[in-house]
Order: structure tokens, then sequence, then C-alpha cells
């Protein structure tokens, strides 16, 4: 059930995995268009030109600064879960804490959103050198050979001063290329950046292929499709699957410290449901509305059920919301509840407490 929109691209789990010495990490993007996920927590989501000091910079090293303390406390649980000494209440008592931590993730997502990138500033980036000159790279190798004064010893040995001016002449060549990738990037960046202001609907799309946005929301099992004909408004649409996300049962301890497992009434699963669907449709609008200019974001949430008549699993759409900047960005993300905000959207919708969700049309006309 694809997007109406003549362009499109669809986001999924395909990301690459870099392996280092000093853990994992997924990059998304290229040479100055780029955003990193370190195992160890720290993201850098950066729009530059390496080694110029000309850059655009969201998020810097460290841990990232979440919005929420749900996700902090999620990363100290796993790490407590790693001690071996925990007996088995302090054991049961952390299973309940990381299932209560869970639950207030899935209901808060929309608080999180990535930082916003203004490409006006990017575009008054001017370039970083002459390129019918000599750049930086270049001026500071070259600087470097002819304030070369052979030492004492090279001086002695003839060869190992010739070898030393060949090394820093090889120097100056490779910094000669450096600078002309480096400016190469900023052309690069320049002309992106102008045909977003431009409204270049395929530029939009090219963003969004290379920082690769909403991937808090893959981990939930999520995937995405992008669509756009009109550079002040996208479509996205993006598959929940519900069943493997929102747990159907909850978790409590006994007074003795046991843990007690119990499925969730249908009303109860249901309501988590519809509160992780609203709140990640929230969230996918903001990160839209953080990375592009648009005006209107319009989301669309398909999900996977069971036809009773064929008894085959069939995508429909669940949920059509249109997004207005203005709207949205009045909102208190902290305090709002996610599925009562979509009042103040047009949407289709058809929630049943004890049924969940019903199938409904999308939304065109916006």
């Amino acid at each position: 059930m694809g997007l109406r929109m003549r362009k499109s691209i669809k986001i999924g789990k395909g990301v690459r995995l870099n392996l280092g010495k000093t853990g994992a990490s997924l990059s998304f993007g290229t040479r100055g268009l780029r955003y990193t996920i370190h195992s160890s927590g720290r993201r850098t989501s950066s729009i530059g030109i390496p080694g110029t000091g000309i850059s655009y910079v969201t998020t810097t090293s460290g841990k990232r600064k979440y919005n929420s303390q749900a996700y902090a406390r999620r990363q100290q649980i796993q790490q407590l879960k790693q001690q071996e000494k925990l007996n088995e209440i302090e054991k049961n008592q952390l299973a309940v804490e990381e299932y209560n931590n869970l639950i207030e993730i899935i209901r808060g997502i929309h608080r999180e959103c990535d930082e916003h990138v203004d490409w006006n500033y990017i575009y008054s980036l001017k370039e970083p050198f002459n390129p019918q000159g000599i750049g930086p790279k270049e001026a500071e190798a070259i600087k470097e050979l002819e304030e070369y004064k052979p030492s004492f010893s090279e001086r002695l040995i003839k060869s190992k001063a010739e070898k030393k001016r060949l090394e820093l002449e090889e120097k100056v060549k490779l910094a000669r290329e450096e600078d002309k990738r480096d400016y190469e990037e900023w052309k690069r960046l320049h002309e992106l950046a102008g045909r977003i202001l431009k409204g270049d609907v395929d530029a939009y799309l090219q963003v969004i292929e290379e920082m690769s946005p909403l991937d808090d929301l893959l981990e939930f099992g999520s995937d995405f499709e992008f669509g756009i004909d009109d550079p002040s408004a996208m479509e996205v649409e993006f598959t929940v699957k519900s069943s493997t996300v929102v747990p159907t049962y909850s978790l409590s301890l006994t007074k003795t410290g046991k843990l007690s497992r119990k499925d969730l009434s249908k009303s109860a699963y249901y309501d988590l449901v519809q509160d992780y669907v609203c709140s990640c449709s929230i969230r996918i609008a903001r990160d839209i509305f953080a990375l592009l200019p648009l005006d209107t974001v319009v989301v669309h949430a398909v999900d996977n059920v069971v036809n009773t008549q064929t008894g085959h699993e069939e995508e429909i759409t669940i949920l059509s919301v249109v997004f207005k900047r203005d709207v949205l960005e009045g909102l208190n993300f902290q305090l709002i509840d996610p599925s009562d905000a979509l009042k103040n959207f047009k949407h289709n919708m058809k929630f049943l407490k004890t049924a969940g969700f019903k199938p409904v049309e999308r939304i065109t006309d916006y």
C-alpha cells in the first residue's frame, strides 16, 4: 500500500554497520552530510566540510541528551543487568523497572526530536578558499617545506636530507588533493542547500536518504516511505508492527518479591497500541519539520492484521493525520497525551477500546 506521491523513497532496516575497536556504530550519509550512532550512546549529526572549520553540527560527541529521562534510565537498567551478584529479588525488581521503562518509552516517543537544520545558514557559508589559488592545507604544507632546515645528521648524510625534502614535497601534493576534495564537498553542500531553499523535491529526498531520520523508531520495528511532489508538504508512511512492539502483558512484584506476569485486558493493551501509534506519528512529523522547510507533514500509519475471512495478514491504514508546522510546534510535548493531541489536527482514525484500530481512508486533501 504505497504512497500516492510521484517521488518517494523507502528506508527500512538496511543500514550499514561499522565495527571498530571501541564498539559498533551505524552510519548514514556521505562525507560532509552524515549521521552516526555509536554503541556507547554517542551520536553525531553534522553537515560540513571535514578539516576546513566550516561545518554545521546538530549534535556533538558524548551521550545524546534526551528530552525525556526514560532513554537514559534504560541505559542504566541495561548496565545494572550486567551485574553478576544480583539476588533474585533484585533481578525481579529490575525486570519490573525495565518493563515500566519500556511502557514509558512507548508512550513518550514524541518527546524526542532531532535538532533543527538551518538551511539558510548552511547556504550562507562562504567558500573555504579561491579554487584558482592555493588552499589552506596546501599552504600549510608549502610553509613547512619552505621552512625546512636539515638537521646536523641530515647535513652529514645528504641522502637523508633529500629523502626528507621529497617527503615534504609529497605532503604538499597530498594537501593539494585534500583541499580539492574539501572544496568539492563545500560546493556540493552549498548547491544542496540552495536546492532545498528553492523547494527542489529531489533534494528533499536526497537529504532524507543521506540523513536517515527516525532511526530511533527503527528500533521498534517500523520502516518508512517518504513521498513528495509539492515542496511544502511531504507524506510519510510507516509500518507500526504493533504485535511485536507493544507487550500484551504486565509485570509486577508480589509482596514476597516474586515476579507476577499477567495478560493485559483488551482495553489496556489497545490503549497502549493507540498511544504508541499516535506518539510515533507526532515524532515523525517533528523530525521531518526539523530536517526540511516544510509546512505540512502527512503521516499514514499502516499495520498488519489478520483478515478473518481469509486467515491471512493484510496491510491496512489505521491512521492518517495532517500535521501543520505552526500548530505542532505550539504543543508542550512533555505533557501532552499523544492520542488526545491528534485532536489538534485533521485526521482519520477509528479506534475501539476493546478491538483497537479499524481501517480508515487516507487523507488526500490537505
